[in-house]
């Protein structure tokens, strides 16, 4: 997975120009690369003379390649690719929603691509760059009113945008992490509750096992306040024995594998 996406209203995506002038309002924000002001001069032949059509914005968004631009963020690069009039960034896929009525559709909205810019590749899943992404989506969602939704691909879900603000920085400055968005939760054909993308964030998932998991909103209220505490940890290595809200005596345990992390009533 890299980045997320940003979901507009059809027709409503912005422009180059527009982002700019988001950046112009943000003291932690600026434009780092333009790639359509800052053609290379050993490729431009004397004499050379540059017409409209060198502006995307002035091309057709038939005709019109993937437009992008390059933000700086507290010292972090990002891209954010698939702006107005060019081509749309593929649509992502989306299976779970928060703070919607509906999934969105390529059908009603177009998406924008936030991710790590080329000088962060390799580092793109880091706690600093993904934290500094986060930030930029909150900012961005502040800013423009057409942006629908925020789609993060490790958990396939659609975030309203206030609703995505709202946890987010909550999170950002130390608060709970925003478990129902930044992951999911699905119930298995053997009845278990298990987190969905969990595991982009510590290499495991949560399953709250049966008949602990029969309330399936008891259940998601728990796992939540579970993944908190295994995104503040790190993960589980060795069996723990922790009390619910409720008072209930739980045990968390490691599959063998280590790929889920599994709860039980003591």
């Amino acid at each position: 997975m890299t980045g997320l996406y940003l979901i507009f209203a059809a027709g409503k995506r912005p422009t180059r120009a527009a982002l700019k002038e988001f950046a112009a309002g943000h003291n932690s924000v600026c434009v780092s690369h333009d790639p359509y002001e800052s053609t290379p001069l050993h490729l431009v032949e004397a004499g050379t003379e540059f017409s409209s059509t060198d502006n995307p914005e002035n091309q057709s968004p038939q005709t019109q390649e993937d437009v992008w631009i390059e933000l700086l963020r507290d010292g972090l690069t990002f891209d954010i690719a698939g702006l107005a009039p060019g081509g749309l960034s593929p649509f992502p896929e989306i299976e779970h929603r928060f703070d919607l009525s509906d999934i969105p559709t390529a059908f009603q909205f177009d998406a924008v691509h936030l991710r790590a810019g080329q000088h962060l590749k390799g580092g793109e899943n880091t706690a600093p760059v993904v934290k500094g992404l986060i930030g930029l989506a909150t900012e961005l969602a502040h800013y423009f009113e057409d942006l629908a939704a925020v789609v993060w691909p490790p958990s396939k879900s659609a975030i309203g945008c206030r609703y995505f603000e709202s946890v987010s920085t909550a999170w950002l400055d130390g608060g709970p992490f925003p478990a129902l968005g930044l992951t999911a939760f699905k119930e298995t054909i053997d009845g278990a509750l298990q987190s969905i993308g969990l595991d982009f964030w510590i290499g495991q998932e949560l399953r709250i096992e049966p008949p602990l998991s029969s309330d399936k909103v008891q259940a998601t209220r728990l796992a939540a306040r579970i993944v908190n505490q295994l995104i503040i940890v790190g993960g589980l290595e060795v069996s723990e024995r922790i009390v619910a809200p409720d008072g209930m005596q739980l045990v968390m345990r490691p599959s063998r594998n280590q790929k889920f992390v599994r709860v039980w009533r003591e």
